[in-house]
């Protein structure tokens, strides 16, 4: 199988993926029978109560056709209250039920005595290879995946990824990671996306018009764009959550470097989230390190825009060719290019 080329200039940490940043986990949760072809695919941004201890995060909403809930608190509040999930369209509500359940049961006040909890899902259509009318995801999906997570997780064609599209070859969960320094500090950051966008003629690697020359060997879909990408963003820098959503805008850098032009029909949305302090959920004033300034943020958005470029073609590699509802297939690039050979 051939490996994703290297992007830009700055050195991988040693996992590749987003757990390089420390204390990140994700955890998948797969469906593969006949026309059910989708799943779950949860990071948490910590191992501890994300209700009670909440980190920082900013979102970029990059094209608005997206179905997520939760992103209009995390704008307002600035923070992360439950691990973010990943789904098919369908299954949003049912995870975000998953998500309050979950956070009922660690803290049984929640929505009486306390706040409620804002449940964060994110998600893409995958109903090309999933039979999403099947409304296949039940809550215990959520919680194997929840429970599932850990800083080794696979990528591709699994989780949320399962049955996803990518410039109309086999897309699904990527990840990558980049290595910078602020001044004399050094940090990280780490991508993980679900790739659901795309058509094939757009796709560029590392620079090469690779989707032209694929087109020319086989068929191209003339659907309009229903695709979608999620772009997840860590990094244990020390930022606020305004600084933060700066963080997620360079996702857009990488999203386009790939060959996407954000199509009408493509959910374009990234989150970015430090794990640099926590944010206690009873605190009456919060304990937050010197935040790094903005003069010298260039690093970091450079880490992030190669990260997600990186992690986009991550998911491209990494999955097989997968065959979902009434005979649809989505065949791998790699299975592509040794066509093209």
């Amino acid at each position: 199988m051939m490996q994703a080329p290297p992007i830009g200039t700055l050195q991988a940490g040693p996992r590749g993926t987003i757990a390089d940043v420390a204390g990140v986990t994700v955890g998948h949760c797969t469906l593969d029978e006949g026309a059910i072809q989708t799943g779950v695919t949860v990071v948490r941004p910590h191992r501890g109560d994300a209700y009670r201890d909440k980190v920082p995060a900013g979102g970029c909403v990059i094209n608005g056709f997206g179905k997520s809930i939760g992103l209009v608190q995390v704008e307002e509040l600035g923070v992360l209250e439950t691990p973010i999930a990943l789904t098919n369209t369908f299954g949003v509500g049912t995870v975000a039920n998953a998500q309050i359940r979950a956070a009922i049961e660690a803290n049984p006040q929640v929505g009486r005595e306390e706040p409620s909890v804002n449940p964060l899902v994110f998600e893409c259509n995958d109903g090309y290879l999933n039979d999403m009318q099947a409304l296949a995801i039940n809550e215990a999906h959520y919680m194997n995946a929840l429970d599932a997570c850990s800083d080794d997780f696979e990528r591709g064609a699994v989780g949320a990824g399962r049955g996803m599209s990518c410039f109309e070859l086999k897309g699904g969960i990527g990840s990558a990671s980049r290595l910078f320094d602020i001044g004399e500090h050094a940090y990280t950051a780490g991508a993980l996306v679900l790739a659901n966008f795309g058509r094939l003629a757009q796709l560029t690697i590392a620079g090469e018009a690779v989707g032209r020359a694929l087109q020319s060997a086989r068929a191209s879909q003339t659907q309009p764009e229903r695709g979608s990408i999620i772009m997840l963003i860590a990094t244990d820098a020390p930022l606020d959550a305004r600084q933060l959503r700066r963080v997620a805008m360079r996702a857009a850098a990488g999203l386009a470097r790939t060959g996407s032009v954000y199509g009408h029909g493509s959910g374009d949305i990234a989150l970015a989230f430090s794990t640099a302090y926590t944010v206690p959920h009873d605190a009456d004033f919060i304990a937050v390190p010197p935040l790094a300034g903005d003069a010298r943020l260039d690093p970091l958005f450079q880490a992030a825009a190669d990260s997600v470029e990186q992690a986009i073609l991550d998911a491209l590699f990494s999955a097989e060719t997968v065959a979902g509802r009434d005979g649809h297939r989505r065949i791998s690039l790699n299975e592509a290019l040794r066509t093209r050979s």
